[in-house]
């Protein structure tokens, strides 16, 4: 019998990083005022759904996002999310930190683009990724393949947690991984080539062998 679940998928609330243009990857800084007051909102949306789960990476701007929209919860979800480093953003490499403008425009550059809408308009998230990678002196940043490999784990973890059929997760996750999700299984409807809003909210059906994508970018 195959199960069904409801992904409310948010990200997480702005952080300094965010308002400074930077990529932030596995690097983190704080939620902001206005990054905490996204996460509230966001927990004040979706108050009263009942959640059967909860996930996030373990980088502090998820958790606390994820913690803040658990206690907003009306509905008896569950208190605490489950942790996991399969649900980290994408790993910049030498480029954490770096001005995100500037950073894709190294990735592009040698192959004709200048940012990262353009490459994303002509190929894809995954070609981005698989050019930080190429760019970086180190060849730290995570590429497509390696990406997947990880993030699929996390998608396992969800998959494989035991729920009753259509019960509700809430997923707490990351600018370029919402993206990056929306792309692979968005079936091209959504535009992929700016990130989501802070705090905002997409909503995925995650069958046993399939996903799919029901809104995207709510704020």
């Amino acid at each position: 019998m195959m199960t069904s679940i409801n992904i409310y998928l948010i990200r997480h609330g702005q952080t300094y990083y965010n308002r400074y243009n930077k990529l932030q990857g596995w690097s983190n800084s704080p939620l902001t005022a206005k990054g905490k007051e996204d996460a509230k909102r966001a927990g004040q949306k979706v108050a009263n759904i009942h959640f059967a789960a909860a996930f996030c990476s373990d980088l502090s701007r998820a958790v606390e996002t994820c913690q803040t929209i658990l206690a907003e919860n009306q509905a008896d979800s569950v208190a605490q999310p489950a942790v996991s480093p399969y649900f980290r953003e994408e790993f910049y490499g030498v480029f954490e930190g770096t001005n995100m403008d500037q950073a894709w425009y190294l990735a592009g550059a040698p192959h004709g683009f200048k940012n990262f809408h353009d490459i994303v308009t002509k190929y894809s998230i995954g070609q981005a990724k698989d050019w930080l990678h190429d760019a970086d002196p180190f060849h730290d940043a995570e590429n497509n393949q390696q990406y997947w490999e990880r993030m699929d784990k996390g998608i396992a973890l969800i998959r494989n947690a035991g729920l009753p059929d259509n019960s509700n997760v809430l997923w707490v996750s990351h600018g370029n991984t919402c993206l990056s999700l929306i792309e692979r299984f968005g079936q091209g409807k959504y535009d992929v080539t700016k990130r989501p809003a802070n705090g905002s909210l997409s909503k995925m059906i995650m069958t046993d062998d399939d996903i799919k994508v029901d809104f995207y970018n709510r704020v």
